[in-house]
């Protein structure tokens, strides 16, 4: 996926997990933060930062916040539409007869529903911008609704569906997602389960330009 317009900006402030202020180099701005994560560890004072120009000119801010450079790391895409738009064109190259997003399974809203060869697949999308000693963690804020989505694929796989949860990994150098029990232990309990179910574990490592994420095929592992 690309983004059309950017513009690099130096971080200031948070004042809460909508907006930020930066630093344009020809003003202050006031953008929009997609991504309601903590990302406490990524927004500091004066770090770089990338946004992307807004297409609605009726919006009261008129950039989006997408990335933060991370010492060490380089950029990292903390766009939260951004992992399900990337899983699509992934999704795209691996020739299944069907796909269909926003599926709707049970009391939840699962990303992609897949058919190939008269097999159903579902498959769940997470972003993962959080990095510690060079691995992923998932999630940066707890998530009962991850939890819930790994509890349905489970249930899923009972029922005969080939069943994914895919992480998007937002970053360069990271190969591999582990669950963050620290923040949120009953996800790391609920991914165990859900891997002893036979759900599968993608991991999805990406390219990340100022305007632009990529899957990167050799960063591709499944689990």
């Amino acid at each position: 996926m690309v983004y059309p317009e950017i513009l690099q900006a130096k971080f200031l402030e948070r004042p809460n997990r909508f907006i930020a202020r930066v630093d344009t180099g020809v003003g202050i701005e006031t953008v929009h933060v997609k991504n309601t994560g903590r990302c406490k560890e990524l927004l500091l004072p004066n770090v770089p930062v990338i946004l992307a120009k807004s297409g609605n000119p009726n919006r009261k801010t008129q950039y989006d916040l997408i990335a933060v450079k991370k010492k060490g790391l380089g950029w990292v895409n903390i766009d939260s539409q951004a992992p399900n738009k990337v899983a699509r064109e992934w999704l795209d190259t691996r020739h299944y007869d069907k796909i269909q997003g926003e599926y709707v399974y049970a009391d939840s809203r699962i990303d992609f529903y897949m058919e190939k060869d008269g097999q159903k697949h579902l498959l769940e999308v997470k972003g993962c911008t959080l990095e510690m000693d060079g691995i992923g963690y998932f999630p940066d804020a707890p998530t009962e609704r991850g939890v819930k989505h790994l509890h349905t694929l489970i249930r899923a796989r009972s029922e005969g569906y080939w069943c994914g949860v895919a992480f998007v990994i937002q970053m360069l150098k990271v190969t591999e997602v582990r669950p963050n029990i620290d923040t949120h232990p009953e996800f790391g309990e609920a991914l165990e389960e859900a891997k002893a179910a036979g759900v599968h574990v993608i991991f999805l490592g990406c390219n990340v330009q100022p305007d632009s994420l990529t899957v990167d095929e050799e960063r591709v592992f499944i689990q």
